[in-house]
This record gives structure tokens, sequence and C-alpha cells, in this order.
């Protein structure tokens, strides 16, 4: 958080420098308030564009076997141009080394357990894991409790075909 802010200061630095550059170069015909004006353009550009390249940065940092299979996208009124291009607030991922899949014999059940992680940008960053297991044939998902990895059926749900956890769990499996 301390290098943000040391960044965003010395974009606003920068730009501010910038403003004091034009102000000179036409012999002081630009009005004095454009230096300050630079600087907090400065500042507002880094920060649009350290929110913007968060979701890419932290996907950049995953291992290969790691695959997002959920984005979340928001908006909000105090950054309008969030309604033009939505920000990348949160995502999830499943790491495809980590899958172990069994075979039922008896009733040919294909069941893998997994770990879901989950990334959410906000004031400050979040990050959660749950394991799961997925029966394949039915595309029955319920998550698994504790280190015994008891299954909570009371919240036990069912994804379509086309769900993206399905078709990276099941399909790689």
């Amino acid at each position: 958080m301390i290098w943000h802010l040391i960044a965003a200061v010395f974009a606003g630095l920068g730009a501010a420098g910038i403003g004091l550059l034009l102000r000179t170069l036409s012999a002081k015909r630009l009005p004095r308030w454009i230096v300050p004006v630079c600087a907090g353009l400065g500042i507002l550009g880094y920060q649009i564009h350290h929110e913007y390249t968060w979701f890419e940065h932290k996907r950049a940092q995953l291992p290969d076997s790691a695959r997002v299979v959920d984005t979340e996208q928001s908006t909000a009124f105090w950054r309008p141009w969030t309604f033009l291009a939505p920000l990348t607030t949160a995502f999830t991922v499943v790491d495809e080394q980590s899958l172990a899949s069994s075979q039922s014999e008896a009733d040919d059940q294909r069941l893998v357990e997994f770990i879901l992680y989950r990334f959410e940008r906000e004031y400050v960053e979040r990050f959660s894991h749950q394991a799961y297991l997925m029966n394949c044939t039915t595309r029955e998902l319920v998550p698994l409790e504790g280190e015994s990895r008891t299954p909570r059926t009371d919240r036990l749900r069912r994804l379509d075909d086309s769900n993206p956890l399905f078709g990276a769990v099941c399909t790689d499996a």
C-alpha cells in the first residue's frame, strides 16, 4: 500500500513537471493553476491505471496451472469512467494440478475434489479459499468443511453444463 502512495506522489510530481514545462514553453501565457491541475491529473491517471491493471497483475502472479473460472465487474458513480468500461473487482480460480479425481465403481459416479480460490479487490485485497467436491456425472457441487473435509449437503447446488467451473473441473479431471 505504501508503494502505491509513493508511486501516486511521483506520478503527480512528474505530471506537475510537465505542466511547469508547458507553462515555461508558452512564455508564461498558460495560467499558474495548470501545474497543480496537471499534478492532480497525474495522480488520478495513476490510480485509474492501477485499478484497471489489478486483475492482469494478479493473474500473472498465479501459476500456469491456475484457471480463472469467474470474474466480477462493477461500476461506481464516483468513478464515472466505470460505466463505459467496468472494473474487474473479483475473480475465482481453480488450480488444475490440485484436482483429485475418483471413480465410483458401484454407481459409476465420477467425483472430483478441488479447492476454489477467490481474490477480491476492495480497500484492501482479500483472498479466500474453500474445498469443494464435484460430482461430474450429476453436476452437483458441495462445499467441504474443516480438516476432515465433511460435505455440507445443506449447501449443495447443481451447475449447468455451460458453467466454466464445471468445464474446468470435470473435462480436465
